[in-house]
C-alpha cells in the first residue's frame, strides 16, 4: 500500500513539475514513476520513516496550526527586533518529547527549529534541547502544547 501511495504521489508531482500532458511524456513520466518505485523497493525506503503517508490525516490539522504559529512567532520577534531596547533574554532549556517514534520526535524538534524565535539545539532519544530568544518564548514551550499536537498528528490522543 506505502509502495502505491508513494507511486501515486510522485507522478502526481511529476505531470505538476512537468507541464505537458502529451501521450509520450506522460508514458516517459509514468516508466520513471516505476524506475524509482523499483529502486526505492530495493533499497528498502519505503517505509513509515521515508514516506509517512499515515501521517496524510493528522496534517490536515497540524499543518495550518503549525503556519500560524510560525506566523505569530515571525510577529513576534519582528517586534523585538524593531524595539530600541531589544528585550532579548535569550535561554536554553531542555524538553520532553512525548512522542512515541523517531519521525514523531523529528517532527517536534523540526516544528521547534520552524517557529522564529526557537531552534532546536540537540536531541538525544527523547529529550530536545531548545535555544530561546526569550524566556517567555521558552514558558510557551514548556507548556507543551506543541508536544501535544504532534502527538496527535502521530496518531496518539
Amino acid at each position: 500500500m506505502r509502495l502505491a501511495s508513494l507511486g501515486c504521489f510522485l507522478f502526481a508531482f511529476w505531470l505538476l513539475l512537468s507541464g505537458h500532458y502529451t501521450g509520450l511524456l506522460i508514458t516517459f513520466g509514468v516508466l520513471t514513476c516505476l524506475g524509482i518505485l523499483a529502486l526505492a523497493h530495493r533499497m528498502k525506503i519505503v517505509d513509515e520513516e521515508g514516506h509517512p503517508i499515515h501521517l496524510a490525516i493528522g496534517g490536515l490539522t497540524y499543518w495550518p496550526w503549525l503556519a500560524w504559529e510560525i506566523a505569530k512567532s515571525a510577529c513576534n520577534v519582528t517586534r523585538l527586533i524593531l524595539d530600541p531596547k531589544l528585550p532579548i533574554s535569550p535561554t536554553l532549556v531542555t524538553v520532553k518529547a512525548s512522542q512515541k517514534t523517531r519521525i514523531g520526535v523529528n517532527i517536534y524538534a523540526n516544528s521547534i527549529t520552524l517557529t522564529p524565535g526557537t531552534i532546536s539545539v540537540d536531541v538525544e532519544a527523547n529529550t530536545i534541547s531548545v535555544h530561546a530568544i526569550t524566556a517567555h518564548g521558552s514558558e510557551e514551550l514548556m507548556e507543551g502544547t506543541m508536544d501535544r499536537r504532534v502527538s496527535v498528528l502521530e496518531g496518539r490522543t
